[in-house]
């Protein structure tokens, strides 16, 4: 499993594990260790990551940030935990800022287990900046951003690297959280940006107005029509296989669409099967990966054939079903809430992958 993939499944289990969850001790042991884990760091190591780490400050004596990841014997990654249910927005990470002052260390990590704040000292050397420069949420993953956290890794972890791209994740961040609060609710100076860009005279409060709400319109009708873009593009370099027959070499072309007997592929239906092709495609060459709707269910085959069924996706009730097929030819119905919790059973997919191509199983 890849290490997004296993990231993605530690964020599984939190819905889970919440409810169970109810110190500051359990939101390091059931959430934050297991982060670490992944990341390559040795939990057990005490000379590696460093529980309880302790640096006098001024006159504070004895005070202490929850871990301190070392290298060379030096710290460099200082983290403080909260409770799963802190909400990082209103914790002040006073102790963090106090060692982040007077150690080694290039980035602090706030965190509650679910949400995972990275801070450094963009702002004012050695002082650690009130902004993160990267946010990750486990409940709202982002992939982009594992890409960003794949640079704490033990193996890629470099410091100075650091330095350069927490710049740009920073001023990144801040640029977008600018164009979404524009986008959201227009400013005078946005909206008259625009507004002598096509209109000619003078921006009184009447145009003003006017052009408000033009201008949030398309900004709005512009990004859907990016992101339909996408979603078309995607859709035309897939072939959709015939709803009816079996084993069809030459599938006849359809609409991007699809839409017979009342049968309609939705959107979620094909995010669905882009996520199991990018969990397949490691282990096979994902262009065998076909999809089929049905009235009851949409599927999804290995080589278009209705016997190798790799999932099925049950979308057309409130409550979601994701059918998988064990190697007793069982079909097993597990609910899911969020596409995303597709990839919690990516080993199951392979391991169908696995049956079918090793002749263990095809489903009548």
């Amino acid at each position: 499993m890849d290490f997004i993939d296993q990231i993605k499944v530690l964020a599984a289990k939190i819905p889970s594990l919440s409810a169970n969850i109810k110190t500051e001790e359990a939101t390091k042991n059931a959430l934050v260790l297991p982060l670490l884990n992944i990341l390559g760091y040795n939990v057990f190591d005490p000379t590696e990551v460093v529980p309880e780490f302790t640096t006098d400050y001024g006159t504070k004596k004895g005070e202490k940030v929850d871990y301190a990841i070392f290298r060379d014997e030096k710290p460099v990654i200082l983290i403080e935990c909260k409770n799963i249910d802190a909400d990082l927005d209103t914790v002040h990470a006073s102790q963090l800022f106090r060692y982040f002052t007077v150690s080694e260390a290039k980035i602090g990590i706030l965190t509650n287990g679910t949400v995972y704040r990275f801070f450094t000292d963009i702002d004012a050397p050695n002082k650690m900046d009130e902004k993160p420069f990267l946010e990750i949420n486990l409940l709202d993953i982002k992939e982009p951003l594992l890409n960003e956290l794949k640079r704490f890794k033990k193996e890629s972890f470099n410091a100075d690297d650091l330095a350069s791209v927490a710049c740009d994740l920073k001023y990144t961040k801040e640029i977008k959280l600018i164009l979404a609060n524009e986008i959201n609710n227009p400013s005078e100076e946005f909206v008259k940006f625009f507004a002598k860009k096509v209109k000619e005279g003078v921006f009184t409060q009447s145009v003003r107005d006017k052009f408000t709400v033009i201008t949030k319109n398309a900004i709005n009708q512009f990004i859907n029509e990016r992101i339909n873009d996408r979603l078309q593009s995607a859709m035309t370099d897939t072939v959709i296989s015939n709803p009816i027959g079996d084993n069809v070499e030459n599938p006849p072309a359809q609409p991007e669409n699809l839409i017979q007997d009342e049968i309609v592929t939705t959107e979620k239906e094909w995010q669905a099967y882009f996520i199991v092709k990018a969990i397949l495609h490691e282990d096979l060459d994902i262009k065998r990966v076909y999809i089929r709707d049905k009235k009851n269910y949409c599927g999804i085959l290995l080589d278009d054939n209705n016997r190798k069924p790799i999932c099925r996706l049950y979308f057309n009730t409130k409550k979601k079903y994701l059918g998988l097929f064990t190697d007793n030819k069982n079909e097993e119905k597990v609910a899911i809430e969020d596409l995303n919790d597709i990839y919690t059973y990516a080993e199951k997919l392979k391991i169908t992958i696995g049956n079918y191509d090793n002749n263990k199983i095809q489903v009548d």
